[in-house]
């Protein structure tokens, strides 16, 4: 009887284990633009790349149990941050992902924090997020506008682009890539004859174009993104900016940007971005993956962050057996490397940057292209160490200098 009674403990015990590990839940909210102007670099696309980690994690594996969800923050930051506490105190979600529009990142970023959440940061731009705004509860994934700025800025004024005329989107991440270029124009010897602010999602682009044009600056900055970037690009070609000797710099131009515009009017852009699709096998091999849900489109370096970021998240959660207390989890994913298919190996700072490498690309004319979404010819590698802004630099209050 006592040997039956020992049996029945253990297997007892052995049962309450497994329970116990199966009933470590994760839940992921994809938290993006599903309708407007951003809708292309995220998106819907967004969650199947989330839902594609999940996938590649295996969480049966880890005795894990993961959902994903989603939801339109419309570009306002009072509505991502009322679906981000609806998100936290209802549904017991753990981490948010992607947001862009940088207005509603950095509101997010703040519940995320009074929550003691998670915070993947993958569409927002604005380097403020591991700057003054820096988080021990957010991890800034896929790319900054001090990038951006160092990457495009840098190689337009090196290569005879030394007078500038800005068109800036009038919200955070405008203002924040307009006044990190600025600072790359004139560190390189260039000036900035002046600049002017456009409403998020404006269709007419004229009366900005005309003060563009009446500066004689060499290069017109475009500090915005998505639809205002199509937008802009395309009413230049029609006002004549390429024929009156100026040219655009889109400071944020993403490969569905290209597909928008076209390759006759985009060809000769330069951009920077840290992931395409078409560099290696490995990113090939995944984009037919996630071209199954979306056929013929290619994914942007944005879409391929929230991948990136859910499987390093994930790991950490496992590595932890908890996904509860935000600030540990995401202490976690700074100690441990990352590595995976698509940005390969690298780190996360203290400030929360993810570092990887950054690439200068140049949009290829239609000649050149020769097959669906070749678009880009590589101009040139930024290392990883000098693709993102030093962190002594960034004034984040978690660093100490």
């Amino acid at each position: 009887m006592r040997l039956a009674g020992i049996v029945t403990f253990a297997v007892a015990a052995l049962l309450g284990a497994a329970a116990q590990a199966e009933d470590l839940n994760v839940k992921l909210g994809v938290l993006n633009d599903m309708s407007s102007l951003y809708a292309d670099i995220g998106g819907q696309g967004s969650v199947i790349a989330a839902k594609m980690a999940v996938q590649d994690f295996n969480p049966a594996a880890h005795g894990m149990k993961v959902d994903v969800i989603s939801a339109d923050h419309l570009n306002k930051p009072d509505v991502g941050s009322n679906i981000a506490r609806q998100w936290f105190d209802v549904e017991h979600v753990d981490a948010i992902l992607d947001v862009p529009t940088s207005s509603v990142a950095l509101a997010v970023n703040e519940v995320v924090r009074e929550k003691n959440k998670v915070f993947l940061v993958s569409g927002a731009a604005s380097s403020d997020l591991t700057g003054p705004k820096c988080s021990p509860n957010t991890i800034h994934w896929t790319y900054d506008t001090w990038m951006l700025a160092n990457g495009t800025g840098k190689a337009l004024v090196k290569s005879g682009g030394d007078t500038w005329f800005f068109i800036t989107a009038d919200y955070a991440f405008g203002h924040a890539l307009e006044r990190d270029t600025t600072a790359v124009v004139k560190a390189n010897g260039g000036q900035v004859l002046g600049s002017v602010l456009a409403p998020l999602n404006t269709q007419d682009f004229s009366s900005f174009l005309l003060q563009a044009q009446a500066s004689h600056a060499k290069i017109i900055g475009l500090a915005n993104a998505g639809g205002d970037t199509d937008n802009a690009i395309k009413q230049g070609a029609e006002f004549g900016i390429a024929a009156g000797g100026q040219h655009f710099a889109g400071l944020l131009v993403f490969i569905t940007d290209v597909e928008a515009l076209g390759l006759k009017i985009a060809q000769g852009l330069v951009l920077t971005e840290t992931w395409y699709w078409d560099m290696t096998d490995a990113n090939r091999a995944w984009t037919k993956r996630w071209q199954v849900e979306k056929p013929g489109k290619f994914p942007a370096m944005t879409v391929a962050g929230v991948y990136s970021a859910t499987l390093h998240y994930l790991k950490a959660v496992a590595a932890l057996k908890s996904a509860t207390d935000g600030k540990a989890v995401v202490a976690k994913m700074k100690e441990m490397p990352t590595d995976d298919p698509l940005f390969g190996k690298g780190y996360i700072r203290p400030d929360g940057r993810k570092i990887h490498p950054a690439y200068l690309f140049e949009v290829k004319s239609p000649e050149e292209s020769k097959y669906p979404g070749d678009f880009y010819k590589l101009r040139a590698t930024i290392p990883a160490d000098e693709a993102f802004r030093p962190m002594k630099d960034d004034n984040c209050p978690l660093v100490t200098n």
